[in-house]
């Protein structure tokens, strides 16, 4: 086996759009590189030092968003560019947003999924960044993305993930099994 030094190749990365306000209570969107599951209602983020950090100091309140290979463009757009130097980056993304049910945060209606979340604690906080974990309040699903069995159909979303080897977006592709069960085969 080859050897590589460590690096954050831990996969599949869901390619997060995560959205709040800004002071004037615009909707701004930027794309989290590293986040996941802290438990059965929170999620756990690991930001930077951003527009979108000033905007949660602010407050609290905010969405995640997945993105699909449909909103792939503009979800890495509002990665690599800062509302700090574009006033208009979200009007280029062309994206529509609505406030959340539950949170004081937009919601951007061209992604199949999003979670309505509030900071629940910060851990290592400095200049640079710091670790958020927030509880995950509500779930919005476009209705167009479930299943006959009227849940989330992740097949249907085209979510996509992004490879940290090659720097790619990579579309997830289609059910191969199911858990919590293909393994009983081998009792």
């Amino acid at each position: 086996m080859k050897q590589f030094k460590p690096q954050p190749w831990f996969l599949p990365q869901p390619v997060i759009v995560l959205g709040t306000y800004d002071a004037q209570g615009n909707p701004n969107a930027m794309n989290v590189a590293w986040a996941g599951t802290w438990n059965m209602k929170e999620v756990m983020i690991s930001m930077g030092n951003h527009a979108t950090t000033a905007n949660l100091k602010a407050c609290g309140d905010f969405t995640i968003a997945f993105a699909t290979v449909e909103t792939m463009q503009a979800a890495d757009y509002v990665g690599i560019v800062s509302a700090q130097n574009d006033p208009q980056k979200m009007a280029r993304t062309g994206w529509h947003a609505e406030r959340a049910q539950q949170v004081n945060a937009p919601v951007f209606t061209c992604f199949p999924v999003t979670f309505e979340c509030r900071i629940k604690e910060k851990l290592n906080e400095s200049p640079t960044g710091c670790f958020i974990i927030a509880e995950v309040l509500n779930i919005q699903v476009d209705e167009n993305y479930l299943g006959d069995d009227g849940m989330p159909d992740i097949e249907k979303m085209q979510l996509i993930t992004y490879d940290p080897v090659r720097h790619n977006y990579v579309a997830l592709g289609k059910t191969v099994g199911k858990a919590f069960a293909c393994g009983k085969s081998l009792q």
